[in-house]
């Protein structure tokens, strides 16, 4: 994919204008660009995102039973049918263990789903195995509230 991008006189003329200019008038110049329309490189959030792995703290209070309550309401996946994306508020609600999640790294990990072909039960079953895996709580509820598309809603709820 290419990005051009002209300059008259001197100055910058963004691909969008140039054609308002006299021909001959405008010097062209292209720059290759990712697949995703990005500059090469990788940008940094786009970087974290790819990284992102659960990070887990030790739990300040172990001895305790306390209730942990999340809302991820910028969850994005993509629908593996049609592959257009769908959205939803991920809720999390879980009795710590030993361990507690680090909210970042929760962030950008639940982030690494926007580019993937998953249903929902998937996706909100996906999340409850990982994280019951990982964190080895107490409780856990894992709730996939997706958004109205076709005319249809859809709530996911796992538990344990």
């Amino acid at each position: 994919m290419l990005r051009s991008l002209g300059s008259a006189g001197g100055k910058a003329v963004p691909a969008r204008l140039i054609s308002q200019f006299p021909p001959g008038t405008v010097k062209l110049s292209f720059t290759a660009m990712s697949k995703t329309g990005n500059m090469p490189g990788m940008k940094y959030g786009t970087k974290a995102i790819k990284d992102a792995k659960l990070e887990l703290w030790p739990n300040p209070n172990p001895d305790r039973d306390y209730v942990i309550d999340i809302s991820y309401p910028e969850f994005t996946c993509l629908c593996p049918r049609s592959g257009y994306p769908d959205f939803a508020t991920i809720g999390i609600t879980y009795t710590p263990d030993k361990k507690v999640v680090e909210l970042k790294a929760l962030k950008l990990w639940l982030n690494s789903f926007r580019d993937q072909s998953i249903s929902h039960e998937a996706v909100t079953n996906l999340v409850f195995d990982i994280l019951k895996k990982q964190l080895k709580p107490r409780k856990l509820e894992v709730v996939g509230d997706f958004n109205v598309r076709g005319n249809v809603k859809t709530v996911i709820k796992v538990a344990m």
